[in-house]
């Protein structure tokens, strides 16, 4: 994705809405708004990146893609979450999204998880078939534990309950989560989450 790709703005709260854009267009991108699920289904561009709030009245995120994927739009969606909803965007993710950021973000943060997201969207286009295989390839050094600490991180869970759940030491947690993150090669949870579903591995169930 160049800096000048269209970059569509979805979220209910106009001073969210109005301060990414100015972002973006300060980036260099071509920024298209809607406070609405309903309003971007009416007017899926051909071509661009979808910033996707999760949480918004009337339809939620998970509900857009759903009908995005129905409408057989294949355009990257990166969901905003609020902080500790990795569980709801596991689900985004299941459902089509290819990354999330949690609130509250910076203007970094924005700005390379655009960049990366749509970039490896483009990648896995061309190579999807053997997206599953990379992904296993990568985490299949993990051991036993670290493979359970994995399914924890996948849902959400914090250190603490993942070691209570475990019988661990939530130091030992820490331990194994940055062993995870070593041999995986993620840099943030979101890729690793990314990782994970790629691979097949299920995030811990409750």
């Amino acid at each position: 994705m160049t800096s000048s790709d269209l970059v569509i703005v979805v979220d209910d709260d106009d001073a969210v809405r109005d301060s990414l854009q100015v972002l973006l267009e300060t980036a260099g991108y071509q920024v298209r708004g809607h406070a609405s699920g309903a309003a971007l289904l009416a007017d899926v561009p051909a071509a661009g990146c979808i910033l996707l709030d999760i949480r918004m009245p009337e339809m939620d995120g998970i509900t857009v893609l759903d009908r995005l994927r129905e409408q057989g739009a294949r355009l990257p969606v990166i969901v905003i979450t609020g902080h500790g909803d990795v569980p709801l965007a596991v689900r985004a993710m299941k459902a089509g999204a290819i990354d999330f950021i949690e609130k509250p973000f910076d203007q970094d943060q924005i700005l390379a998880s655009l960049r990366e997201a749509c970039a490896n969207h483009a990648r896995e286009a061309a190579g999807r078939e053997d997206a599953g295989g990379r992904a296993g390839a990568r985490l299949a050094s993990l051991t036993p534990r670290e493979r359970e600490v994995l399914e924890g991180l996948m849902a959400g869970l914090p250190n603490k309950t993942i070691a209570f759940d475990l019988g661990i030491s939530p130091r030992t947690v820490e331990i194994h989560r940055a062993r995870v993150m070593e041999k995986s090669g993620a840099r943030s949870l979101s890729e690793l989450v990314r990782l994970g579903l790629a691979a097949g591995i299920e995030p811990k169930a409750r």
